[in-house]
């Protein structure tokens, strides 16, 4: 189920999702001191794109909270509402609510991508 998805996934929300990521972290690594920002945009731009049976697991350091709270100000929020009515959108039909789902986990790291770490789900 899990290429399945991911492939259903790819082709109708994770291809726009992935490339915002992907776009948003060109654009932070236009000047030095937002590369690491860079980075940390362009892998998650693979998780945008093949999410399924990805978990995300948050931890709680002052240097994230931080960061965060300066990503928010400078891109994660258009991102996240960007996410989030996708997310919206998919979940009005009942098909559509497992893509929901993953738009949901992307726009929560959309807003706190710092100290974020992706990992496979273990079931």
């Amino acid at each position: 189920m899990r290429t399945v998805g991911n492939f259903f996934w790819f082709i109708f929300a994770g291809l726009g999702l992935g490339l915002s990521w992907f776009f948003t972290g060109l654009i932070w690594c236009i000047t030095i001191v937002g590369i690491p920002v860079g980075v940390q945009c362009f892998k998650f731009a693979g998780l945008a794109f093949f999410p399924f049976k990805k978990e995300i697991v948050y931890s709680s350091k002052a240097t994230s909270v931080l960061l965060n709270i300066l990503w928010i100000i400078f891109g994660g929020l258009i991102l996240s509402l960007f996410s989030l009515f996708a997310g919206i959108i998919y979940c009005v039909t009942i098909i559509g609510i497992p893509f929901g789902m993953q738009c949901f986990k992307l726009a929560k790291l959309s807003l706190m991508p710092f100290g974020a770490t992706v990992t496979d789900k273990v079931l």
